[in-house]
């Protein structure tokens, strides 16, 4: 391939191919033509990752916490006037359009801007009373994990929250969209930073995972990624028990009550669940509506799926892409295929889009039995499933069913219905009347089977932090 582009490694601030020599395909999933080669880490790479990240653990624990967000704000400075082609690599091997991916980096330029700004904040000690106080400090070397579907963002989210701690990190990034990585990490090197805080690797998942937790070197794990895939790698971590901060898979419903203003509660359900096909753990998944506006509600949403114009990620009149790879067509027709053979019904899509590419129609599910797969499993693609209830503790029960817990919404006017469900829904994050991702300044996190630990805000970096209680510090000064 005459145009092949071939994304390294980084390792203690120099980029390098694996040190075997393998690579692996980089595929475009609007064509499923090949275009590039990422390299893989060998276990030797592993070793200098973690070497050079020790080594540069105290300087960078005690550079000065204003530099250390400098820096950060210099990157996203960098990042930002790259964003026109980073997006364009994004897109190309995500699937996603243009105007999604553009987005998405432009939240992750926030991300970094923000952790930069709260750089002195976040580092400087703070008294308990006249005689305690705590004095915030690196945990050490960060092993960060990221997936394919929102890859600029996450990998901001990691990188920025390890750096502003004082921590190194190595950043094992998704194979399927390295350019994200490469070009947070390019931004890093531009603004400055030292060899060895920062490393970037590739390869296999499994090997890279279990060999960089299985080093005592590494105090903290941070994973975006599957409910089972979180479990495992939270055993490795157990057995030198590094802190870890997991954000995993999610099932979220959508309950919508009979006040609800309906044009408002379809159009931000519809625009946000086919945003990136569906690959979002915070996409909602279920559809929980009064029975009085089932029937409307239902015929809208799949007017409103209908309008949903999919085709090539890089044409301005495209409102959702390709799905990122085959793996994903092929949970979309299981799920599918197992609801209608149990009953339910396809009001819209329920199929591949005959074209080259890993496309699949917006389809909106009835009368799903609830035995379905696609009730129980992580969707995570372009399938909504629409049902009634009549009371609303049926609502709360089953907007509660799934073992996951990462997000939820809910529609509707009354105040008291509001207090209600603020309290009675199981998850991390709660939004009434709109759907909405995390920004920079709030903390993320699930319950259930959706993880633990804290992303973004203060408490993201605190994550990587140890809050180190002193005694007795009445005439210490806090500078």
């Amino acid at each position: 391939m005459s145009d092949c582009i071939n994304y390294k490694l980084f390792i203690n601030g120099t980029w390098r191919s694996g040190g075997t020599g393998a690579d692996l395909p980089v595929i475009n999933p609007a064509t499923e033509m090949e275009f590039g080669r990422v390299a893989v880490a060998s276990a030797s790479d592993l070793d200098d990752c973690l070497r050079s990240a020790q080594a540069s653990l105290h300087f960078w624990a005690n550079t000065p916490a204003e530099e250390r967000g400098e820096l950060l704000i210099r990157a996203a400075r960098i990042l930002k006037g790259k964003m026109d082609v980073a997006a364009a690599a994004l897109s190309r091997e995500q699937g996603k359009t243009l105007t999604e991916a553009k987005g998405e980096y432009a939240r992750a330029v926030e991300m970094i801007e923000w952790n930069g700004a709260q750089a002195a904040k976040l580092s400087a000690p703070w008294p308990i009373d006249p005689e305690r106080l705590l004095i915030p400090e690196a945990i050490g070397v960060v092993a960060a994990f990221t997936p394919w579907n929102y890859p600029a963002v996450l990998n901001a989210r990691k990188l920025a929250a390890s750096i502003v701690a004082g921590c190194p990190v190595i950043l094992k990034a998704a194979e399927e969209t390295p350019s994200a990585g490469v070009h947070m990490i390019e931004a890093l090197q531009e603004a400055g930073i030292p060899p060895g805080v920062v490393s970037l690797v590739f390869g296999n998942p499994p090997m890279i995972s279990e060999y960089l937790l299985g080093s005592s070197l590494v105090r903290a794990l941070s994973f975006t990624g599957s409910t089972p895939v979180g479990r495992q790698l939270a055993k490795f971590a157990a057995n030198n028990l590094q802190r870890c901060v997991l954000e995993l898979g999610g099932h979220s419903p959508v309950v919508v009550f009979g006040d609800a203003d309906l044009t408002k509660a379809i159009s931000a359900i519809s625009e946000y669940k086919f945003e990136c096909a569906g690959q979002s753990c915070n996409a909602p998944s279920r559809i929980l509506v009064e029975k009085s506006i089932y029937k409307e509600f239902l015929a809208r949403l799949v007017q409103a799926a209908e309008k949903i114009r999919v085709g090539a990620p890089d044409d301005p009149n495209v409102d959702m892409g390709p799905m990122a790879n085959s793996r994903r067509v092929e949970a979309m027709e299981r799920l599918t295929k197992d609801a209608v053979d149990r009953g339910a019904r396809v009001e819209t899509g329920g199929k591949r889009i005959d074209r080259p590419g890993y496309y699949w129609s917006p389809t909106i599910l009835s009368n799903v039995p609830p035995g379905s797969q696609v009730l129980r499993e992580e969707p995570f693609g372009p399938i909504l499933t629409v049902a009634p209830f009549s009371a609303i503790e049926e609502a709360i029960e089953e907007a509660n069913a799934t073992e996951y817990g990462l997000a939820s919404y809910f529609f509707t006017e009354s105040p008291e219905i509001q207090k209600r469900m603020i309290r009675s829904l199981s998850a991390g994050a709660i939004s009434l009347n709109h759907l909405k991702g995390v920004s920079a300044d709030a903390p993320n996190a699930g319950i259930k089977q959706s993880g633990y630990g804290y992303e973004g805000g203060v408490e993201g970096v605190r994550a990587f932090q140890i809050l180190k209680l002193v005694n007795g510090a009445k005439a210490v000064p806090l500078a």
